[in-house]
């Protein structure tokens, strides 16, 4: 097995803590020979831990793009708002582009990504990690060996947890749909990849309803302060920054504004950072609660609910056939059967890795692609995520209009008349 080299680009939690791991665990097969990171301290923990030369370290993309091509890949893990332009220059250079998901906010620029993949005859692969965990998987392979019959409806709750939604949604880099992207983007066009894969078949229409209930001034306690470390109500508070990044529990979290991990270093954070800031007096204005109901073609429906206010961080589905039911969440699947009543539990292996395994597994087969490459689309190519993005554009644009359906093949044609084309 040949020896892959990459780039990074993006050293966070996503960049350097998701994926590159990958390259420790398995030194023969990849190596990362630079880094791009404007965060110093980041980058340099990246490199050392890498050993990548000093020379290879590099404060922007720009820097490292306007290089002559150094690596066989390019990982792409920067803001939302920051994925189109390294994505496209680092295509025209003829990496192989794995890149963090959503692939953009814009939805002119995911189809601009697409075809510049397939201009550049280049992987463009979107980490959809949920495909290539042991769970979704099994859940996939039941559906496509006929266990359950034909798919007639599906029902998927995504469960952020009270305490995530806080950190990353409310106080965190995804909180502001004009900064990152909308909550149907951000945090669940996971959900809309799996459904549209599930199902495979077009989504043909698309409603939503959701809204910032809670997570707003109006709700703000009486006595309460901008900052949980100044505020008179912080104990009887369930998103009180102090509780959360001081417990051991929620400590790791707290690595998204300090490096350091020590009470003091904390503390600082606390009171200098976005990340000790009310959960009522924040900046935020992506949604904390949205429901998305889809029809596909040949009949089909699906309905997602997404929401912050849950004790468990969880996915839950539920997939009703013609023949059977299937019934999944944590690592447990059961499959019941209407002709013979037998019901039937999947067991999927404890996962050390991030994401159920995702994160370790979407690597490991876009090593494999890179490797055999010949043309073809990967697993949770460009075209592929584009389709699942359209539907996260659409409920978005539906749950801003009141609900009102959205006809995807005209949604679709209209977006491909302005950007110059789309396939799929």
């Amino acid at each position: 097995m040949s020896e892959l080299t990459a780039i990074l680009i993006g050293a966070g939690a996503r960049g350097a803590g998701g994926y590159a791991p990958y390259a420790l665990d398995y030194p023969h097969e990849l190596q990362f020979v630079a880094v791009a990171e404007t965060d110093a301290g980041r980058r340099e923990k990246m490199a050392e831990k890498h050993g990548i030369p000093a020379e290879h370290r590099y404060d922007t993309w720009e820097e490292l793009l306007n290089l002559p091509k150094m690596a066989d890949i390019a990982v792409i893990c920067t803001q939302d708002r920051m994925h189109y332009e390294p994505t496209m220059r680092a295509l025209a250079a003829k990496y192989h582009v794995l890149l963090e998901k959503p692939m953009s906010p814009d939805p002119r620029e995911c189809l601009d990504m697409e075809q510049a993949a397939r201009d550049n005859d280049r992987l463009l692969t979107i980490c959809h990690v949920l495909r290539y965990t042991p769970f979704w998987t099994a859940v996939k392979t039941a559906i496509t060996e006929g266990r359950i019959g034909e798919v007639v409806s599906i029902q998927l709750n995504e469960n952020v947890g009270y305490w995530h939604i806080a950190h990353s949604f409310v106080r965190g880099n995804w909180n502001n749909s004009h900064k990152a992207s909308p909550m149907i983007l951000a945090k669940s066009c996971h959900d809309m990849d799996v459904l549209s894969w599930l199902m495979d078949k077009p989504c043909s229409r698309v409603s939503s309803f959701g809204s910032l209930m809670h997570f707003n001034g109006a709700h703000a306690p009486e006595g309460s302060a901008d900052r949980c470390l100044d505020c008179a109500v912080e104990p009887t508070c369930p998103y009180s920054a102090t509780r959360f990044y001081l417990s051991q529990e929620f400590r790791g979290w707290a690595g998204h504004f300090t490096s350091d991990l020590s009470k003091e270093s904390i503390v600082k954070g606390l009171r200098e950072t976005d990340y000790g800031r009310c959960v009522y007096r924040s900046d935020n204005n992506v949604v904390d609660h949205q429901v998305v109901n889809m029809e596909f073609e040949g009949g089909a429906t699906a309905m997602f609910s997404m929401c912050g206010f849950t004790f468990e961080q969880e996915r839950r589905i539920q997939i009703m056939g013609t023949r059977g039911e299937l019934r999944a969440e944590g690592d447990s699947i059961i499959v019941y059967d209407f002709l013979t009543h037998q019901k039937t539990e999947i067991t999927i292996p404890a996962q050390t890795a991030g994401h159920g395994g995702g994160d370790s597994g979407i690597v490991r087969s876009f090593l494999q692609e890179v490797r055999s490459y010949s043309g073809q689309e990967s697993l949770t190519s460009a075209a592929a995520s584009v389709r699942s993005h359209l539907m996260a554009f659409a409920a978005e644009e539906s749950r801003l209009n009141g609900g009102a359906p959205i006809e995807l093949t005209e949604y679709a044609r209209t977006l491909a008349q302005n950007a110059g084309g789309l396939s799929g």
